[in-house]
């Protein structure tokens, strides 16, 4: 390796009661948050600018910009995105079933940072475990004295509340959420004019980041601006979650600095490629993002600027490692079936264009497939993606509608002779393989 990895103790040791108020504070915990409570908003706001935090919930946005950017209408409401529904993204969970208090600790900073008394921590339904070990923290929390009225013996206040979603992708999308928070439908919202930062939850100035990054407000303070930004890469700070799955030897989170490339993190964090296979793509980013080959990005650096530039993103940090037995059309029909399925309805290009792309990657992957199906799976796609580009250029609100079109974007751009096969041999050269050698 060129440089050395970082992984908090924390997560090192994994002592069993990782989750309690004793054990958080035991090793060093709430220290922080006492020290932001004698500084002002404008402090802070600036520390957060000059140390760079990018969000870690996908868009990869500075969060000391986006807290720059909250209108001065009050009362303001601080939401923390737990809705990791993301392929591949697992990382929040072990934030939230192990260490929460870290979490509530950055919840205090960042809500005092921008003049929020009530907090919303929204966790998907399908994480009953981490909610538990949430809420309970936040009981703690509580019975110390750290949340609700006088907030560590200050005149701030301060209450947060836990909220369940009901299990939808989209609510992952900070407006969506926004909207599930009132109980309307999950649902997102045009931007402009639903900036969250002016016109957000109830109306009212919102700031919504996401469970990594708020746990990393307090270790900016700990260590300094400067040792912070000293980590990693220059353009990207801090170390980050990385979710690394699919075909290699060493699945598993782990935390790790920008600007690792990725041959150094599928084949010595992640121990190579499983049963000696060969690497036949990855998805860099969760499976939002458009794939990678290795003739192209393997020695390329882990940085949003050069992930962006070779036409994809880093966004969950969920990575997902393919190797040479892998149907790349099976594959893609798997993820577009995914959004297909948690379209929320509202654009007619994603509600519609989705489930046919889905309908007609079967029908390639079944042997049915005509040679004119791929021009017409690309001008769908086109139709909803305008251009086939990252990052797109979107007939829909949200970007999920061109997140179906991530798939296919990775089949015309590094697989489409294996399409072809698919259209030629009726049906997938693979799945004849595996037939073959169970006869």
């Amino acid at each position: 390796m060129s440089r050395p990895l970082i992984i908090t103790q924390r997560m090192v040791e994994n002592p069993s009661d990782s989750h309690t108020l004793e054990r958080y504070e035991a090793s060093g915990g709430y220290q922080m948050v006492r020290r932001a409570l004698e500084m002002t908003r404008d402090e802070l706001v600036e520390t957060f600018k000059n140390a760079n935090l990018l969000g870690r919930g996908g868009a990869a946005f500075s969060a000391g910009l986006k807290w720059s950017f909250l209108a001065p209408d009050r009362p303001a409401y601080l939401v923390i995105n737990a809705d990791e529904s993301e392929p591949g993204t697992f990382k929040d969970r072990q934030l939230l079933e192990r260490d929460p208090h870290q979490l509530i600790e950055g919840a205090i900073i960042t809500a005092w940072a921008n003049e929020a008394h009530q907090a919303f921590i929204y966790i998907r339904g399908e994480y009953p475990k981490p909610a538990r070990r949430v809420q309970r923290a936040i009981d703690e929390a509580y019975e110390a004295g750290y949340l609700g009225t006088g907030v560590f013996g200050t005149d701030f206040d301060l209450d947060i509340t836990l909220h369940l979603g009901a299990g939808a992708y989209i609510c992952g999308e900070e407006t969506a959420l926004i909207n599930s928070l009132e109980g309307e439908r999950g649902e997102p919202r045009l931007k402009p004019p639903y900036f969250p930062a002016a016109k957000g939850l109830y109306m009212k100035p919102t700031i919504v980041n996401n469970v990594e990054t708020i746990s990393n407000v307090p270790h900016v303070l700990a260590i300094g601006v400067d040792d912070f930004k000293e980590v990693g890469h220059p353009d990207d700070t801090g170390t980050f979650l990385l979710s690394l799955s699919g075909h290699v030897n060493n699945p598993g989170n782990y935390e790790l600095p920008h600007g690792l490339t990725w041959r150094e993190i599928i084949y010595e964090i992640g121990g190579g490629i499983r049963d000696g296979n060969e690497l036949k793509t990855w998805i860099p980013g969760g499976a939002s993002a458009p794939w990678f080959v290795p003739s192209l990005h393997l020695d390329l650096p882990l940085t949003k600027q050069d992930t962006a530039d070779a036409g994809s993103m880093i966004g969950s940090g969920a990575i997902v490692v393919m190797d040479e037995t892998t149907c790349v059309v099976k594959a893609a029909q798997r993820l577009v079936r995914f959004f297909a399925h948690e379209s929320c309805g509202q654009c007619t290009p994603c509600r519609e264009g989705a489930p046919w792309l889905e309908r007609m990657l079967g029908r390639i992957e079944n042997g049915q497939g005509r040679p004119v199906d791929f021009d017409v799976i690309l001008d769908v796609s086109d139709g909803i993606s305008i251009g086939m580009e990252w990052p797109p250029k979107m007939t829909t609100i949200c970007a999920l509608g061109p997140s179906a079109v991530s798939p296919i974007i990775s089949l015309r751009d590094h697989f489409r002779d294996e399409v072809s096969a698919h259209i030629e041999q009726g049906g997938c050269p693979f799945r004849r393989v595996e037939e073959e050698v169970v006869a």
